[in-house]
């Protein structure tokens, strides 16, 4: 029997409605929809939008170790900051401003960020991993700190001034380029991730994350697998990274902070683990209550986010998405 029938042997508990295309094409173009919603209500607030696409990315690139491959990791900002700053260096001090060439640059930078950690972090397995992924993460804040010649240090890399995309499109002040290249890059990353994620790679391993051990049994090398996603999520994160450092034209030592990998995470679970849908729904109300709460009530914003995050987690424990997905499949079920 050959491994792509195996793996998708293992996964057949798993929910048949993920496969549905057209499930697939209503969420994209209710994607599209909140985008331009999103463009015409808050034009003067672009700038947070643009960010909130940068982090879905990097969501997105977590969702696929962690929610399909189960690899537990706090140290996953680190690919995203090695995009950013692949982007930020190339156009700062080699002069390479084209939009596009940077965004490739930062995931060349983020996939061999992906390659090192997967390599250090999946030598362990549970808390050990845990603690080699923070271990990654802090390695890689210093070492950008260190060199400072490049990357500006604890003051960040300023300098950088991308063309206009495909020589038309200026970037502008209000942000409003920066939106919709981002709008573009997400929709493309997305439908490709879902066709990777059904593909029997995929398949292999969301079939490792349930049983490694029967997977290796039956040939498959578990952790060349593994691998292989950790590459593939860190030219998705190098990605995030390329466009943050293209749309705000700095990159700063956040981008490589603890801090980042854990509100990832978090913003994972808020939406629901294993579902590409919940990377980008946690991301969205997690940026958008942090930035209304945190304005309503400077003082006690925290302890508001803190409160949500705990309901979620307590009465919706697959997520946003993963819980609204189940209740309706229940819904349909129950109508039959």
């Amino acid at each position: 029997m050959s491994i792509t029938n195996t793996s998708a042997t293992i996964i057949q508990p798993l929910p048949a409605a993920s496969s549905n295309w057209l499930r697939d094409l209503v969420g994209i173009a209710i994607i599209l929809a909140a985008a331009i919603v999103g463009y015409f209500l808050f034009p003067n607030n672009l700038a947070l939008l643009t960010r909130m696409i940068a982090i879905m990315l990097f969501v997105l690139s977590l969702d696929l170790v962690t929610g399909y491959c189960g690899v537990a990791t706090l140290g996953h900002a680190a690919l995203f900051g090695a995009g950013a700053y692949a982007a930020g260096i190339a156009a700062a001090h080699f002069g390479v401003t084209e939009p596009i060439t940077m965004i490739a640059i930062g995931a060349v930078g983020g996939a061999v960020a992906g390659l090192v950690s997967g390599v250090v972090i999946l030598r362990g397995h549970g808390l050990a991993q845990l603690v080699l992924s923070i271990a990654i993460i802090h390695l890689f804040h210093e070492a950008a700190n260190k060199a400072s010649n490049y990357t500006g240090g604890s003051d960040g890399l300023a300098g950088i001034t991308p063309d206009p995309i495909l020589g038309l499109f200026e970037f502008d002040l209000w942000g409003r380029t920066a939106y919709v290249f981002g709008i573009v890059l997400l929709i493309v990353i997305f439908v490709l991730l879902r066709i990777l994620v059904r593909s029997p790679f995929g398949l292999l391993c969301r079939g490792i994350r349930q049983d490694p051990v029967r997977v290796s049994a039956m040939g498959a090398s578990v952790k060349r697998t593994l691998i292989k996603m950790y590459v593939i999520s860190g030219v998705v994160a190098g990605i995030g990274g390329a466009f943050n450092a293209v749309s705000t034209q700095v990159v700063g030592l956040d981008s490589l902070s603890f801090t980042n990998s854990a509100e990832a995470l978090v913003m994972l679970v808020l939406g629901g683990v294993g579902t590409l849908f919940g990377a980008l729904i946690g991301t969205i109300v997690f940026i958008g209550v942090e930035d209304f709460v945190s304005a309503a009530n400077p003082f006690h914003w925290l302890t508001i986010v803190g409160a949500l995050l705990i309901a979620v987690v307590l009465f919706a424990p697959k997520g946003l998405y993963g819980t609204a997905a189940a209740l309706v499949e229940r819904y349909r079920k129950g109508g039959k």
